[in-house]
């Protein structure tokens, strides 16, 4: 599984600065970084739960 950011995204920046190994705002949007996203799991839960527009979920 990895993590995906949707339309939603408001670029806040939460996400990088929590997870800068996955996240990076780029253009406005966060962009999913290439990482192993296994060891880095619990980061990206809390990410996912601290945007303030849901728009980072998990995707097969």
């Amino acid at each position: 599984m990895k993590p995906v950011v949707n339309d939603s995204c408001i670029g806040c920046g939460g996400c990088e600065a929590i997870c800068p190994e996955v996240f990076k705002v780029e253009g406005g949007k966060a962009q999913v970084q290439q990482a192993d996203y296994d060891i880095l799991k619990e980061q990206i839960d809390e990410a996912a739960a601290s945007c303030p527009v849901q728009a980072i979920t998990w995707e097969e």
